[in-house]
């Protein structure tokens, strides 16, 4: 099995926020790997993981960062392939990340989703590899599907809550 999803964080303390992500992945079974590389640490290997992405099976890849936030920039510069930014809440609320990783210079685009939104990133993956999988994208269906389930049964349990002056 080869992956198609790269799953890549600036240290492996970004590891419990990406578990959504991994598991998300996991879950729709979409093969998927993941690293730890630091664009301001390992920029030699930064570089060469994103030019050799493409050539390796990889279909998107998905970056997380924390403060500086610049490895799905850097990661973006040197690949064609769609990345999707998770900033990282490590400081300042994560407002730093957030604004590192969306605020990109023309022709260098980065999906980005909220601060320690993995799950999101992994189902905006899903999204995009579901337009060339019909089975994937019934997995994907089903998910949201399940979602709707859930607030609507969360819904009904709103109205065994008894107060005096509610009206529902």
């Amino acid at each position: 099995m080869k992956p198609i999803v790269s799953v890549i964080m600036g240290s492996t303390s970004d590891l419990p926020v990406m578990k959504k992500a991994t598991d998300f992945l996991n879950d729709m079974k979409v093969p998927f790997e993941v690293n730890a590389l630091s664009a301001h640490r390992t920029p030699e290997a930064v570089e060469a993981f994103s030019k050799g992405a493409k050539e390796r099976g990889i279909k998107i890849i998905i970056a997380a960062a924390g403060m500086a936030a610049h490895l799905p920039g850097v990661i973006a510069a040197s690949t064609t392939l769609p990345v999707i930014g998770v900033p990282i809440n490590s400081t300042l609320d994560g407002m730093d990340a957030l604004l590192a990783i969306v605020q990109m210079p023309p022709g260098i685009p980065v999906a980005t989703v909220g601060v320690n939104a993995s799950l999101n990133a992994a189902i905006l993956a899903v999204e995009m590899l579901s337009l060339a999988d019909a089975e994937l994208a019934e997995r994907l269906a089903d998910y949201k599907s399940n979602l709707c389930k859930k607030i609507e049964k969360a819904n009904e349990e709103l109205k065994e809550l008894k107060y005096e002056f509610k009206t529902n």
